[in-house]
């Protein structure tokens, strides 16, 4: 498995949103999440590579089997929206790539069978663009 990397600001965020699913009974939903916060490495927001999938960034995936492309932008559960591509980071596919860079492939279980993708392009990193307060 690569090292993934998160920002401070997210990190603190997430776990925060780990204890709150776990005592409103929603701890199976966030156990994705939760063995990607235990193996990540955490860094000052300021400091983060422009190449690594941060909360809110808007990232282009090609898929590894079809050659398609999809771009998804990576949120919170409050903020997310099919219609809009916003997938919730408590989704399987925004869970595996959060923390990811450029040139990375993940995959993640789908119902169907397990789905492969590369991350092709941040469009968007809220902290290269200097909005450090999404």
């Amino acid at each position: 498995m690569n090292t993934i990397y998160l920002t401070d600001k997210d990190y603190e965020r997430l776990h925060s949103l780990v204890q709150v699913q776990r005592q409103n009974g929603g701890a199976a939903a966030v156990d994705g999440l939760c063995q990607e916060l235990k193996r990540a490495k955490v860094v000052p927001t300021e400091d983060i590579p422009k190449d690594i999938v941060t909360m809110n960034s808007l990232v282009r995936l090609k898929d590894l089997k079809g050659g398609n492309t999809m771009e998804i932008t990576v949120v919170y559960p409050k903020d997310a929206d099919l219609a809009s591509r916003k997938i919730s980071v408590l989704a399987p596919v925004a869970t595996a790539i959060l923390g990811c860079k450029v040139g990375d492939e993940i995959e993640w279980p789908a119902p169907k069978g397990n789905l492969s993708y590369k991350v092709e392009s941040i469009l968007y990193q809220p902290e290269a663009a200097g909005d450090l307060f999404l």
